[in-house]
């Protein structure tokens, strides 16, 4: 396998050297000279949000243009002319794009539900509202209206598409292009109040998405910094924003469910388990501008789109799944630590209620959630594997803090303590974090854990053995140290993890504990010059090693990849992996190679496929055999309303002897979008799994107890009505049905099915 990836190494500098008709620039940019702050205009008349561009106000707003082309050129001319329009009337932020377009037939545009229009063309702001360079809100339209709002943490490079708001918007396509109009209400932002001029950081955002995706902004970029809010330009202005903004919101939902189930072997009647209304309220109130509380009563947190599908076949870990229920996202990210899983809000499975305070003064960050849950789920991780025990009969009290401050320019350090317990069961976490930048190109990132758990005896026993299989009491810590050096062509990686035997994050997602790991790694790119197809190749890897706290290796690996961005928006890595993996007191050799590629050859058809093959451990007969994953997506558009995606996953493990295993998902989602506001939706989930039973060591002893079956399918359906006033006024009509079949039934046969209905109504004051 090393030779492997020595040829992959060989073949992808070959490649670049053999290609006549690229060039290369690896020369630093010069760093980013920061223009004049752009002066806000107060005026008197609000806009028509039309998508028209004639209001008086357009005349008088702040006019800017997006002359940079900063993905995929380096600062170069942008291709296209945007012109952007900014202005406030002392309760909302006026703004508008004018984006011209010589072929406007190409552009892609189609109503969307919320946050899922980032394919298409669109344009947009971001506001760095506390101007500390640290975080910002993003707000995005495309050429319909379609709305796509977000978080920026710049610190830990992450964007968070979960965080809503409400502000109007409007759009138009044109013979010219395209216009929109947006209205962000200062009362839906955070900042600094009662200022006799704002200066708040801000960049105007364009994506032209043709044969490369294409990226359009007022401020030219210095690829060799590792920020975007520090090289944005400056607005003042908006003078006296203080408490006549404050708000309190009430949203009052209302949720029916007539749920049934049934046994099928045999096949039993239908049995009603619920058939019931419930009423909820949430509570957001705006105490300062910077200061937002947020309480539930009753709440119905059940997440109403299904998540994706996933295989769990083969596999020690328990799967992650992503929080979706409104009253944890907005805020989410004052609670992210540089280990973003000691939270993880979905372990709060059941609350009957639930409060939420979160803020920021004299660059303090201060987040803080308090719930009583009636539901309480416990991941329990180990070196190699971990599992989940639901206890349905424990209620606990969950608590979760966090501050952090920011420090100089860029750099920040934090605590954050979890709190989970209940009757003969707690499980605290206390930990310390930070980052710290020696300078534009050095940062170090650190965190100290330390965990406290006690054990009820219920998940104790759970397995029916008279041992114990947890003690009582565990207490344990963790360490995390991380280095990072950024240039504008290349990156240098080293980290150094430590996660005691006894760690536990019961509020959060850890699900592997007991181990040692050092990773170095980085990568190097090359960006194509300006005009050419192929606009950027890398070449990244690593070295990692993994030991237990007794020092046994877990897992020692070297992986190398090649990656090249190219027309039609096409992306493509290859990679190659070569490890030592211990399981079952064995040490076995995993190799492999991969390819991921994506491609949208037009405006209405995207595709992305993966294949990975190589060798994979047999975890359930604890030994080596070859895998073969293969995973297939794409989504097509027909028109403005219609939409389509699916996804299929295949997973083989052949060992001696034959297949020991074919397992295939499906998730295929159609929509049709009348307008902006109603949605009509179908989501089909199927899984197919056929096991060579000759094949595994369980059925070959004399306990039937233990037999793993030949076949099991699923089948489930959702059909949803959507309509959407705004992001908290909403209507969802749905029914929904599973089912299954395994060697004792003969065809899927249907085990739930659902009806069910939600609307909520947002008042605000």
């Amino acid at each position: 396998m090393k030779k492997i990836i020595l040829a992959i190494s060989a073949l992808c500098l070959t490649a670049l050297s053999t290609l006549p008709t690229l060039t290369f620039a690896v020369e630093s940019t010069p760093k980013n000279t920061q223009k004049e702050p752009l002066n806000i205009p107060r005026v008197t008349d609000a806009p028509v949000l039309d998508g028209d561009l004639d209001d008086a106000i357009w005349q008088q707003a702040t006019r800017v243009s997006l002359s940079y082309n900063t993905w995929p050129q380096d600062s170069t001319p942008a291709e296209v002319e945007t012109i952007g329009y900014i202005a406030e009337d002392g309760e909302f932020l006026y703004i508008a794009f004018d984006a011209r377009d010589p072929n406007p037939e190409l552009i892609r545009a189609s109503y969307r539900k919320r946050d899922r229009m980032f394919q298409d063309d669109f344009v947009g702001v971001i506001l760095d509202t506390f101007n500390d360079e640290r975080r910002a809100y993003e707000f995005f339209v495309n050429p319909l209206g379609a709305q796509g709002d977000l978080t920026l943490d710049d610190v830990n490079n992450n964007e968070d598409e979960n965080w809503d708001t409400l502000w109007e918007t409007a759009g138009k396509i044109t013979d010219k292009g395209y216009q929109v109009e947006m209205a962000i209400p200062f009362r839906n932002l955070r900042y600094k109040a009662d200022l006799a001029e704002q200066i708040w950081g801000v960049e105007f955002l364009r994506i032209y998405p043709r044969d490369a995706r294409n990226s359009f902004v007022t401020t030219p970029r210095d690829r060799a910094l590792d920020c975007s809010l520090c090289q944005f330009n400056k607005m003042k202005g908006m003078p006296n924003l203080g408490s006549e903004n404050t708000n309190l919101e009430f949203t009052p939902t209302v949720t029916y469910i007539n749920n049934e189930t049934r046994d099928v072997d045999p096949i039993a009647p239908w049995e009603t388990v619920a058939d019931e209304a419930d009423f909820g309220l949430d509570m957001r109130w705006a105490i300062t501008e910077d200061w937002i509380l947020n309480t539930t009563i009753n709440p119905d947190f059940s997440q109403v789109e299904v998540d994706g599908a996933q295989l769990d076949v083969n596999n020690t870990f328990a799967l992650f799944f992503p929080e979706r229920r409104p009253f944890f996202l907005e805020g989410a990210d004052y609670f992210n630590t540089n280990n973003n899983r000691l939270v993880y809000t979905r372990t709060i499975a059941d609350p009957d209620a639930g409060t939420k305070l979160t803020g920021k003064s004299d660059g303090y960050r201060v987040g803080l959630i308090a719930a009583r849950d009636t539901t309480t789920n416990i991941l329990i991780p180990s070196s190699q594997g971990s599992y989940i025990e639901v206890l349905d009969n424990l209620s606990t009290n969950v608590l979760i803090g966090r501050v952090q401050k920011d420090i100089g320019d860029r750099s920040t350090a934090g605590v954050l303590v979890t709190s989970r317990s209940g009757d003969d069961y707690s499980n605290t976490v206390t930990s310390v974090d930070g980052n710290y930048y020696i300078d534009d190109h050095n940062l170090i990132r650190y965190q100290f854990t330390y965990t406290e758990t006690e054990n009820p005896d219920a998940i104790r026993f759970s397995h029916g053995d008279p041992d114990p299989i947890l003690a009582k009491d565990q207490s344990d810590t963790s360490t995390f140290l991380d280095y990072r050096h950024i240039q504008e062509n290349y990156l240098l990686r080293f980290t150094y993890q430590d996660m005691g035997e006894d760690f536990r994050a019961d509020s959060g997602f850890i699900n592997q504990v007991d181990y040692t790991r050092f990773i170095a790694g980085g990568n190097y790119s090359w960006f194509g010059d300006k005009g050419s197809d192929w606009t950027r190749f890398r070449l990244s890897g690593d070295w990692d090693r993994t030991e237990d706290q007794s020092g046994q290796l877990l897992e020692e690996e070297l992986e190398l990849y090649f990656s090249v961005n190219g027309p039609m928006q096409f992306f493509s890595n290859v990679g190659a992996l070569t490890r030592d993996r211990f399981y079952d007191g064995q040490i076995f050799k995993e190799q492999w190679i991969s390819n991921y590629a994506e491609i949208s050859p037009s405006k209405n058809f995207t595709f992305e496929n993966f294949i990975r093959k190589g060798d994979m451990i047999d975890f359930n007969n604890s030994r080596l055999g070859e895998g073969f994953n293969w995973n297939v997506w794409f989504s097509l558009t027909a028109g403005q309303h219609f939409s389509m995606t699916a996804n299929r996953r295949l997973f083989t493990l052949d060992v001696d002897g034959g297949e020991l295993f074919e397992a295939i998902v499906y998730d295929v989602r159609l929509a049709y979008q009348f307008n902006q506001r109603n949605r009509l939706s179908l989501t089909v989930q199927h899984t197919d799994i056929e096991r060579n039973v000759d094949l595994y060591n369980a059925n070959l002893d004399n306990d039937p107890n233990n037999d793993i079956g030949a076949t099991f399918r699923d089948l489930s359906t959702q059909l949803l009505y959507t309509y959407q006033l705004n992001a908290k006024t909403q209507l969802f009509l749905g029914y929904s049905d599973a089912g299954f079949e395994n060697d004792n039934i003969d065809r899927i046969e249907k085990t739930n099915r659902t009806l069910f209905a939600k609307f909520s109504y947002h008042m605000q004051w």
